[in-house]
């Protein structure tokens, strides 16, 4: 079976990254947005960042304008508001869509390991969030609901 790792991803800054850079780390892979809701859990995000990265954490920020339309703005507008509004300091890569035909290789790839509720493979809103283990295993999905806070225990685990 495949892992996160065989996929790749573009930074903000433009740069092509293979995901195998991230092996032997845990990966919490978000599908954020600027105009929306939860985008307060940036905050959470990034402070469960700071705290982990040390012990092996990478959060991988992933903007989408499906949902919507709550990230309308240039990958520059986006990058720019996660770094003034909430000090975003974790990767964040260029916009993508997670539904559909278009949907990204990573995105398909993480629906498809971890369904959400009642085997649905669609991801439903803005800051649905995939745990992955060091190996690129992807572990657990979580609802845009599911607060940074609530899900730390089960990040903790993993960096155990």
């Amino acid at each position: 079976m495949s892992g996160v790792h065989e996929f790749s991803a573009v930074t903000m800054q433009g740069k092509e990254i293979p995901l195998s850079e991230f092996k032997g780390k845990v990966l919490l892979v978000v599908n954020t947005a600027s105009k929306c809701g939860f985008t307060p859990q940036f905050k959470g995000l990034e402070e469960m960042y700071e705290k982990y990265k040390d012990s092996g954490l990478e959060i991988l920020g992933f903007p989408c304008n499906q949902f919507g339309k709550q990230d309308p703005g240039s990958n520059e507008q986006i990058s720019e508001f996660c770094e003034l509004n909430y000090g975003v300091s974790f990767p964040m890569f260029q916009k993508v869509e997670v539904n559909g035909d278009d949907a990204h290789p990573l995105f398909k790839h993480l629906k498809e390991q971890a369904p959400g509720l009642l085997g649905t493979q669609a991801i439903k809103w803005n800051f649905t969030k995939f745990l992955i283990d060091q190996n690129g295993k992807v572990v657990q999905r979580f609802a845009p609901k599911d607060t940074p806070k609530q899900i730390e225990s089960e990040v903790r685990k993993l960096l155990a």
